[in-house]
């Protein structure tokens, strides 16, 4: 009783702030921020795909994939894997239990920002469907352009042997099909690149899953 009543007590002294909107926040975002993010969640697909998105690349999501990123709040990855991994669960076929490998940063790139955003959404996202996580399944080679301020054939030429296998399958390969993560979706040239350098090796690669996409008609093909 009381040490509930003290760990209640730290939580009303020590008070975060919502990243979007800067108001006291108990949790990672404020209660209005957090519905703001949710409404940007895309419905669940009538089928399994291979390509699965959680939400909409737009206002309060991309402000807090933004707020992750750039802004030095790597805490943003348990709610926002959490809530990738309830989107997975809630349509995904229920035999399926691939290996999640999320898609790497260069690492002199993340070694500036301190973290890798994709693997801390895989972490917190095997975290809520216990599927295994091989965080190091692939290695970036080199360091690419961002991929925003490029057209398709762009992208595909910056992506091009940007991945190579990395150190958790080259002790072994694994026998469990794999499951690619990434935060935003766009194109998906890094995600084809990635799955041919995992099928080279004779790894199946079932899809991807990502957290945000732009609006289908804005897709470059």
């Amino acid at each position: 009783m009381a040490i509930a009543f003290f760990r209640s007590l730290l939580s009303l002294i020590f008070l975060e702030q919502c990243p979007l909107c800067h108001q006291t926040a108990v949790d990672e975002f404020c209660p209005h921020c957090q519905g703001k993010i949710q409404a940007c969640q895309q419905p669940l697909p009538p089928k399994p795909t291979k390509i699965v998105v959680w939400g909409e690349y737009r206002d309060e999501l991309r402000g807090a994939i933004a707020a992750l990123k750039f802004r030095n709040n790597p805490q943003l990855a348990r709610p926002l894997g959490h809530w990738l991994g309830r989107h997975w669960l809630a349509q995904a076929p229920p035999k399926l239990r691939p290996i999640v490998v999320p898609l790497p940063m260069y690492a002199k790139k993340r070694a500036e920002r301190g973290f890798d955003q994709a693997e801390l959404l895989a972490r917190h996202f095997c975290h809520y469907t216990h599927l295994p996580l091989a965080a190091r399944g692939l290695e970036r080679t080199r360091a690419t352009e961002a991929m925003f301020k490029l057209n398709l054939q762009q992208r595909q030429q910056n992506i091009k042997g940007a991945f190579a296998l990395g150190p958790d399958f080259r002790r072994r390969l694994p026998k469990r099909p794999v499951l690619l993560l990434d935060d935003i979706y766009t194109t998906g040239a890094t995600v084809k690149t990635a799955a041919q350098v995992l099928q080279h090796h004779g790894i199946d690669v079932v899809g991807a899953i990502a957290l945000a996409a732009p609006r289908r008609s804005s897709r470059q093909r």
